[in-house]
């Protein structure tokens, strides 16, 4: 999924850990990903906890998408810092599941919560 996932590239996204219900990306936030107050832009922070659940949640061959989704912005990131989201999977019921993100800075504080909640389609 990753090798064709161009907006995670275009962002400079790197995945440190994917395994089954389990994945860890991190990205340096750049001068282009702050917003008008010259802090990280929250889509971005959001695009980079999106990204860990994403992985995390396609754990075989059966492709999981996202059936909603939230944030909650703990501490703000600027141009130079880079940013960790690590994605767990709480929960699979039947074709859907529950995910919790946490995204650190570079200190190790947390900085946001996200949790996502998937279902698994019919596509191949």
């Amino acid at each position: 999924m990753m090798q064709r996932d161009r907006a995670s590239a275009a962002l400079g996204m790197t995945v440190q850990v994917d395994e089954p219900g389990r994945a860890v990306v991190s990205m340096v936030v750049r001068d282009d990903m702050l917003n008008g107050f010259s802090i990280t832009h929250g889509g971005m922070m959001f695009s980079l906890a999106d990204t860990a659940f994403a992985l995390a949640c396609n754990e075989d061959d059966r492709v999981t998408v996202a059936a909603g989704a939230d944030i909650t912005f703990l501490k703000s990131t600027t141009a130079g810092q880079t940013l960790t989201a690590t994605a767990v999977r709480r929960v699979i019921s039947g074709r859907t599941g529950l995910y919790d993100v946490t995204v650190t800075d570079e200190t190790g504080d947390a900085v946001a919560e996200f949790r996502g909640r998937s279902v698994i389609t019919n596509r191949a």
